[in-house]
């Protein structure tokens, strides 16, 4: 399994996400029980897939979460889900829709 980054600065939100190549990002809320399952299906993905990952725990990092919807202009939900190549989102989902199938079917369209 890859190794799953947490970021906690916009600094390194930068770094993560001008990386070439698909990568994932995830936001996820400690305290929401959607989000907890969400982020099973997410690291169950990771599990065996072999593509750079990180995380943003939103209560925690608030900042970093807002930079997300500020660069993107995606409205902010958790949890959320972003597929990015070469730094633009290709895809994304929110609550029940992250699952383990749709995270494999974005990742290989």
């Amino acid at each position: 399994m890859p190794t799953l980054t947490e970021l906690h600065s916009i600094e390194e939100l930068d770094q993560f996400v001008n990386q070439p190549g698909k990568r994932l990002l995830f936001k996820h809320s400690t305290i929401c029980p959607i989000s907890t399952a969400a982020h099973d299906e997410f690291t169950a993905y990771l599990e065996t897939n072999d593509i750079p990952a990180a995380v943003i725990l939103v209560r925690e990092d608030r900042p970093v979460s807002n930079e997300v919807e500020d660069r993107y202009g995606i409205k902010h939900e958790s949890p959320q889900i972003f597929l990015l190549e070469d730094g633009a989102v290709k895809w994304h989902a929110s609550h029940w829709k992250i699952t383990k199938q749709a995270i494999a079917e974005a990742v290989n369209a």
